[in-house]
């Protein structure tokens, strides 16, 4: 009958699954990010951004301190390691960290205000350290977590990283009854319709 049907289909979509386009295979034969991809990453990381800093801030100070067990990262600590891997990921890109700036004082952080600062500050870091890489510095070796690579893969590897984290924080945030801002801001206008 028709069993070869969905086999042709998926046969004849799979170049625009993949979306590669021409453009992109001379640019992704070298494994260089286009601007297209470029202009994605930042989009997700300025959204990523936002909502760390919107969710540090709504969360009570005195909440900075609580941890779901013993051993496992406080509220506080989940936002230190955030902002110590913004900078970790760039010194692993070949950029170190800022003078008067390294793991050890941002993981020593317990106030509120200083961790929100540094998680910006962190942000803005790699921010700047992405506008200003070229095709060429993309393609230059790198470091990720003891293994050679190329640069290209340590960004990668950072906006697929902190998802995992902002998930961690809004389960921590949702524990002491803070609602994450985006949705408190979503469920008000839907209120509003109402």
């Amino acid at each position: 009958m028709n069993l070869h049907r969905p086999l042709l289909l998926f046969l004849l979509l799979l170049p625009s699954v993949t979306g590669v386009t021409a453009q992109e295979k001379s640019a992704g034969a070298a494994g260089l990010p286009s601007a297209m991809v470029r202009a994605d990453f930042m989009r997700v990381f300025d959204d990523l951004n936002s909502k760390f800093v919107a969710l540090a801030e709504a969360i009570p100070a005195d909440r900075y301190t609580w941890r779901p067990g013993e051993g496992v990262r406080s509220i506080g600590e989940v936002l230190t390691h955030v902002a110590d891997g913004n900078y970790s990921f760039m010194a692993m890109a070949g950029v170190p960290y800022p003078a008067g700036v390294d793991s050890k004082s941002i993981g020593a952080l317990t106030d509120k205000a200083k961790i929100v600062a540094v998680l910006r500050q962190s942000f803005d870091h790699v921010r700047g350290i992405y506008g200003r890489m070229t095709e060429a510095d993309f393609a230059k070796p790198a470091k990720l977590l003891r293994r050679d690579t190329e640069v290209r893969e340590v960004f990668f590897y950072l906006i697929t990283h902190e998802p995992e984290h902002m998930g961690q924080l809004i389960a921590y945030a949702r524990i002491v009854n803070v609602t994450p801002p985006w949705t408190a801001e979503r469920q008000a206008k839907q209120k509003k319709k109402k």
